[in-house]
């Protein structure tokens, strides 16, 4: 293989696709996006708030209705002396938004049943905000019954929550407060943007075999240059694209946040100058299911430079990102030269994309294992199947990359990346002997036992 040749195509190839709108396109307004993904959250969370809604109640327990109490939201009118049957029967005339019935207590089963009516399907926030004023109506009256002086009070003060401070101890003795949630982030987003570079590079490859076999304009190519050198030039050519796009994403993200955090203040672009508004952010992930341990704990913690805002804080400071950068870097080039081989055999035996389809299974496949397997990275970053995942060069690019953020030995890396890389060799030397007969093949539908019969020939 002449390299200066191969060179010559790798710089068509990347010249190519760099001088197109599309590519400047993307490469320019997907760090913008992407820097309003990590501001949006914030705005959306203000702007979303909706006005104060009129609840009407009619409360035939006699429990509820002296538990809830007007807020911002929540704007409640007592109505338990009028029939339910009729406010619903006008209730579409009236300014009221909710209609709330409370049905009498069950003496046996020491509970009420709620209803809710309104003209339009209540929000998650509003269900959920009555059902948990109705069940502490009843919580109380529970109490009650028992007729124990500072029952609920002991009741609350049995309670507890206790959170659990992580550290990590290294050689030296030092010790770094660590946050599992913040790992698990970093994991999920290094493998799905791999996952999603990978997949949509090698399919650039396979589209542009594709193309240029389907305008003939190969057989002018091949006439030039050996069918082995114009492979891996288009391959190493669109490798140049991604890595030149992969490092302007990441200078423009950087510049971009930096550049807002400047202007309005980190403390205030993430609104953890207030701690009320911080208290009121946390609120609504615990509404949603996603906090789990008291809000101003966690304040309190933080503000101390401990509980959970510290270990996030900390772990986003003690994250390795050069190790990261640097391991992202190489199971990119080798997960991408590994299956933009096989995808450029398998544009070479096609005349056109739809042809593809069966061709493409046995190789997405084994991506898309490897895509699931790193959603358990995080659970168990040493089980087996995650270790293994890591070491099978057709899923260890993207499951590696899930593990790195625990902590993977150095010596599981080296023989991840041998591996990964004797495998594209393999790969590459089968590819490139199927391309070299396939891209002039013509007028025929190309099966696997072609493609094996082509891989036999001297």
């Amino acid at each position: 293989m002449n390299l200066h040749t191969t060179g010559v195509i790798i710089a068509r190839e990347y010249l190519t696709r760099v001088k197109k709108k599309s590519f400047l396109i993307i490469t320019f307004a997907a760090p913008v996006l992407f820097a309003a993904i990590c501001i949006l959250p914030t705005l959306i969370m203000f702007l979303a708030k909706d006005k104060a809604k009129s609840v009407a109640v009619v409360d035939q327990s006699g429990i509820v209705m002296p538990k809830l109490e007007d807020n911002k939201s929540y704007i409640f009118k007592d109505l338990s002396a009028s029939n339910p049957d009729s406010l619903k029967a006008s209730f579409l005339e009236r300014e009221e938004d909710i209609l709330l019935v409370i049905s009498p207590v069950d003496t046996i089963s020491r509970t009420v049943a709620a209803t809710a009516y309104s003209e339009k399907p209540l929000s998650v926030d509003a269900s959920e905000a009555l059902s948990s004023r109705i069940s502490s109506a009843v919580e109380d009256y529970r109490l009650n019954l028992y007729n124990i002086d500072g029952l609920k009070e002991i009741v609350e003060d049995l309670k507890v929550d206790v959170p659990l401070s992580t550290f990590t101890l290294k050689e030296s003795g030092d010790e770094e407060q660590t946050s599992s949630e913040v790992y698990m982030l970093v994991s999920l987003l290094l493998s799905m943007v791999l996952y999603m570079f990978v997949t949509l590079f090698s399919a650039s490859v396979m589209s542009g075999v594709i193309e240029e076999k389907s305008s003939r304009v190969v057989e002018v190519l091949i006439s030039s240059v050996k069918s082995t050198e114009l492979m891996f030039g288009k391959i190493l050519g669109i490798a140049g694209v991604a890595l030149t796009q992969f490092f302007l994403w990441i200078v423009l993200t950087i510049v971009i946040v930096a550049g807002v955090s400047a202007f309005v203040g980190f403390d205030n672009l993430f609104g953890s100058s207030d701690p009320a508004q911080m208290t009121e952010m946390m609120g609504g992930m615990d509404a949603m299911g996603m906090g789990g341990v008291d809000t101003a704990d966690i304040m309190a913690a933080s503000q101390e430079g401990g509980g959970e805002m510290g270990a996030v804080l900390s772990t986003l400071k003690n994250l390795n990102y050069m190790e990261i950068l640097i391991a992202f870097i190489i199971y990119f080039i080798l997960g991408y030269l590994l299956y933009a081989s096989f995808f450029a055999a398998i544009g070479s035996a096609v005349e056109n994309e739809a042809d593809t389809q069966q061709l493409q299974i046995p190789v997405t496949i084994p991506m898309m294992i490897g895509f699931f397997i790193s959603f358990y990275a995080f659970k168990a970053p040493d089980s087996g199947i995650v270790f293994w995942g890591s070491m099978i060069p057709f899923t260890s690019p993207i499951v590696m990359l899930a593990r790195i953020p625990f902590g993977v030995k150095i010596w599981e890396l080296v023989v991840s990346i041998v591996i990964l890389l004797l495998t594209f060799i393999a790969s590459a030397w089968a590819s490139a002997k199927i391309y070299k007969v396939g891209i002039l093949m013509f007028g025929k539908k190309s099966t696997f036992k072609d493609l094996w019969k082509w891989l036999k020939m001297k």
